[in-house]
C-alpha cells in the first residue's frame, strides 16, 4: 500500500513547535531534515569526535510526515494548515509550504528507532526496549521506554526541565495529574519517585495503549495510573471526571500557546497548597504564560531553563 509524503519546509527554529502540533493535528510519524551541524553530544551518538562535512546551513529545515490514505487525509491536512496559521500568529515558523508524494509502506514507521538510544538525565537512565542496560546502570533508577512514532522519548529539553522539577516535589502519597501526557514519561516516572497515584490526559486516543505498555514495562500497578482522553481545557465532563481540587502535583509539559488557555483547568484541578510545574516555554513567551497563571490564582516560586526552553513553577494558595 502507498502512503501520501508531505514535506513541509519550515524554519529550523520552528521545528520543535510544528512537530508538536503536528502530533495534535493526528500526524502518527515524521522526519525532521536540516543543515544544523550536530553538536557534542550528537557526535556521542554517532561516536565521532569531528561533525562531518555539511552544507552551509540556510536557516531550513524539511519536516517529512505520513499520512496513512486509507484515514481521511483531507481533514487531518486541514487541520495541520489550521494550526500552522495559529503558529504564525506568535512564531516565526518560516515558509510553511507543504508538497505532496506518495513512498510505499516499507518499514519508515520504525526506522526512527536507530536515532533513539539510552540516555541520562542526572541519575536517572532512560533506555528503549531494544538496548540492553549496562551493568554499571542498574543501580539507577531506570525507565524503560518506547514512545512509538506519535509521542516523546524524554530527550528534549523540556521534558528534562520537568523531570529535574519533579524530583523536588514528589513525595509518598502524591496525587499527580499529567496534562497532555503521550507516551505517560512524567506520570511514571512520578510513580517510581514515591507518589501514590497519577492521572494523564491527553488528545490522540494513541496514548491510551502507549501508555499502558509504559506501564507494564515499569512495573506500573494496575490501578496507580489513571488515562483520560480529552481536552481538559474546555471539556467539562473531562474535567469533573479528573476531578476537581484533587491534586496535590500538576504538571504540563506543552507549547506556551496551549498553556495560556489551559491554566484556569489546571489550576482548578489542584489542591491549595498544590504545585502547578509547567513546560515546553520558549524564552520570550514566558509573560503571556505567567499572566494566565497569575488569573487563575496561582503564584509563580520557580524559573528553570535549559538551552532556549523554559518550565515555570506556581503554587496554588
Amino acid at each position: 500500500m502507498k502512503w501520501k509524503k508531505y514535506t513541509l519546509t519550515i524554519a529550523e527554529q520552528a521545528e520543535d513547535i510544528v512537530i508538536s502540533s503536528l502530533y495534535d493535528c493526528g500526524v502518527e510519524g515524521a522526519e525532521i531534515v536540516d543543515k544544523v551541524p550536530p553538536g557534542i553530544e550528537d557526535l556521542r551518538q554517532m561516536f565521532v569526535d569531528i561533525a562531518p562535512q555539511a552544507e552551509e546551513d540556510d536557516g531550513i529545515a524539511q519536516l517529512y510526515f505520513y499520512l496513512d490514505p486509507e484515514k481521511d487525509t483531507g481533514a487531518i491536512l486541514e487541520e495541520v494548515r489550521r494550526a500552522l496559521e495559529e503558529l504564525r500568529a506568535y512564531s516565526d515558523i518560516g515558509p510553511g509550504v507543504i508538497e505532496e508524494s506518495e513512498t510505499e509502506d516499507t518499514d519508515w514507521i520504525n526506522n526512527w528507532k536507530q536515532y533513539f538510544h539510552q540516555f541520562y538525565v542526572d541519575d536517572i537512565l532512560v533506555t528503549p526496549s531494544w538496548e540492553e542496560v549496562k551493568e554499571e546502570d542498574r543501580d539507577r533508577m531506570i525507565l524503560h521506554i518506547d514512545p512509538g512514532t506519535a509521542f516523546g522519548t524524554g530527550l528534549h529539553e523540556t521534558t528534562q526541565l520537568c523531570i529535574r522539577q519533579l524530583r523536588k516535589y514528589v513525595t509518598a502519597g502524591t496525587e499527580l495529574l499529567d496534562i497532555g501526557t503521550g507516551s505517560g514519561i512524567l506520570a511514571i516516572l512520578a510513580l517510581m519517585m514515591g507518589a501514590r497515584h497519577a492521572a494523564g490526559t491527553d488528545l490522540d486516543p494513541c496514548a491510551v495503549p502507549a501508555v499502558a505498555d509504559n506501564c507494564e514495562a515499569n512495573h506500573i500497578p494496575t490501578g496507580a495510573f489513571d488515562m483520560y482522553i480529552g481536552n481538559l481545557i474546555d471539556d467539562k465532563a473531562l474535567q469533573e471526571e479528573v476531578g476537581y481540587e484533587r491534586y496535590d502535583l500538576v504538571t504540563a509539559n506543552i507549547l506556551a500557546g496551549v498553556l495560556v488557555p489551559l491554566m484556569p483547568a489546571a489550576a482548578a484541578a489542584l489542591k491549595k497548597g498544590g504545585i502547578c510545574i509547567t513546560s515546553g516555554i520558549l524564552e520570550g513567551y514566558e509573560d503571556s504564560v505567567r499572566q494566565a497563571a497569575g488569573e487563575a490564582g496561582l503564584t509563580e516560586t520557580e524559573m528553570t531553563r535549559q538551552g532556549e526552553w523554559l518550565s515555570l513553577t506556581f503554587r496554588k494558595e
